[in-house]
Parts: structure tokens; C-alpha cells; sequence
């Protein structure tokens, strides 16, 4: 099996994976150096680095990072471990490199107007695939968007029904409208998409989140709703706005410890009281 046409196939397929590789070599050991293991998602191996304790090792540190995403070089000695010993005449010491294979991301954009055209633009260059959907086809055509994925320019819940956002897929609502946002944002948040943000003010958020509820959408399924969308950079034009919810949606895709601004539905009832309370006094 050819390892670099398996990784292809695993990515198209919308999986993870791991590639270990053996970058450095001194003395004896059971493999060579640039040998290869693929590890998929589901613990399955294609490749080998040589066998034994340290593939096994190597095999385990692969399962985490196909979870962290982030990668590592591991370090063996075999002349001083006995672990090691697989009854091969080998003593020497290896490093070997082992860095995710993950998915192309896929971005569908609801709304295909300024925002959503400069939001294309911006997240075509950061490598995003993209998908984008409005009910206008004067807007949602390959004139406007001639690199995109997919286009769809018909009613949001025609498109809806026939779409199944995978875990690496990214949502983005953007639309003309309060009553277009919520109607997506309805679908969005029973899908398996890693990030949904919604454009607008915190006052347009919790009316959206309010009714949702009041619909019987369960606040928690809201918690995982980025909204206002974008982080806080002070963006006013449609392009700065782009770059501030890319920039949000990079920081997801690569696990960024640095905390994200995040109105969580939990504290919906907090804000709705503190508006509320500015409305009265």
C-alpha cells in the first residue's frame, strides 16, 4: 500500500490521522531512516517504523495526537533499554517525527453578500474549501464565488435538507436577515460542525436565542454558538469583519489555548435581565 495515496484517500474521506516518520538515525536498528506508519482514526497502521516496543510506543503517542492535532518528535535509545530488545541485533538510537493528517476544513457560508463575498476571499487564502448558500442566485453564483466548493441559490431549508456538515466543517450565517439567521442557525446547531459563528449584536443574538428556546432548542446545543462571530478586533468593513472570523475559526482549527470570546446561551438570561434593567432605569 502506497502511504502517500492512503493519506490522500483518509483526508477525502474526512478523516484524521497520524504520520510517523523516522528522521534521524545512529547505529543499528530494526528499520531505516525516512521509514513511515500511517495511523488512522480508528487505530488501524499502514506503514511500519520497524515493529516491537517502540512502534507500539510510537502507535500510542499517534492516537494523541490524531486528538490534539498537534505534532511531536519521540526519542529512543536501544542501547540502554531493555524494553526495547526485540531479539534483532539493533543498538543504536532513533527520532521519529509523528504530525497529524487532518481533513481539508470545509467553511459554508449562509448569505452571499459583502461579508460573505470577503469572507470567501479570506478564507480561501487561510485553506478553506468553501460552500455557499443563499436564496437569491443573483448573489450565490460561480460569477461572484468562481472558486467555491459548491454553490446553492435556493430556499435555506431546500439546501439544508441536503447537506450533512462533517465534524471538520466550519458554519458561517450571514445572511440579509434576522429571520434567515435564525432559520439556519435552527439547522446549524444539530449538526456535527466543529464551529458556528452568527453575525450581529448581542441584542440580535439573544432575541434569536430566546425564540429558539422558546421553540424548545435546548440552551445547551447554543452553548456552542459563536455569536457575536469573530474575534474582537474592532472591525467595521465587510473585509476587516472577515479577517476577525477567520482569524476565530484558524484559532479553532488549531486548538489555540489562547481563550476565545465566546456568548455562551447559559448567560443569555443573565444578559437579557442586564438589558432589561437599561430598558427600565
Amino acid at each position: 500500500m502506497d502511504i502517500y495515496e492512503e493519506i490522500v484517500r483518509l483526508r477525502q474521506q474526512g478523516r484524521k490521522g497520524a504520520l510517523a516518520t523516522i528522521t534521524n538515525v545512529r547505529g543499528s536498528i530494526p528499520s531505516f531512516e525516512t521509514a513511515k506508519m500511517l495511523v488512522r482514526d480508528d487505530g488501524s497502521i499502514a506503514g511500519t517504523i520497524g515493529g516491537g516496543c517502540v512502534e507500539a510506543e510510537v502507535w500510542q503517542a499517534a492516537r494523541e495526537i490524531i486528538q490534539t492535532e498537534k505534532p511531536r518528535t519521540l526519542n529512543f535509545n536501544l542501547n540502554n533499554n531493555p524494553k526495547y530488545d526485540s531479539g534483532l541485533v539493533c543498538g543504536g538510537t532513533l527520532e521519529v517525527f509523528i504530525e497529524p493528517v487532518l481533513p481539508v476544513s470545509t467553511l459554508y457560508i449562509f448569505g452571499a453578500g459583502h461579508v460573505a463575498w470577503s469572507l470567501y476571499k479570506v478564507a480561501r487564502i487561510a485553506g478553506f474549501e468553501i460552500v455557499v448558500t443563499d436564496d437569491r442566485e443573483s448573489y450565490a453564483n460561480r460569477e461572484r464565488f468562481p472558486e467555491a466548493r459548491d454553490i446553492y441559490a435556493d430556499e435555506y431549508e431546500q439546501v439544508m435538507a441536503q447537506l450533512a456538515p462533517p465534524e471538520n466543517s466550519y458554519i458561517v450565517i450571514v445572511t440579509r436577515g434576522h429571520r434567515d439567521d435564525m432559520r439556519v442557525l435552527r439547522w446549524a446547531v444539530d449538526t456535527q460542525a466543529r464551529y458556528i459563528g452568527m453575525i450581529g449584536s448581542q441584542r440580535k443574538t439573544i432575541a434569536i436565542y430566546k425564540e429558539l428556546e422558546k421553540e424548545g432548542i435546548a440552551p445547551e446545543k447554543l452553548t456552542r454558538v459563536y455569536a457575536p462571530v469573530g474575534i474582537n478586533i474592532g472591525s467595521i468593513t465587510p473585509e476587516e469583519i472577515a479577517v476577525s472570523i477567520v482569524a476565530e475559526m484558524i484559532a479553532i482549527r488549531r486548538n489555540s489555548e489562547t481563550p476565545l470570546p465566546h456568548m455562551k446561551s447559559v448567560k443569555a438570561s443573565e444578559m437579557l435581565a442586564k438589558d432589561s434593567t437599561q430598558q427600565i432605569g
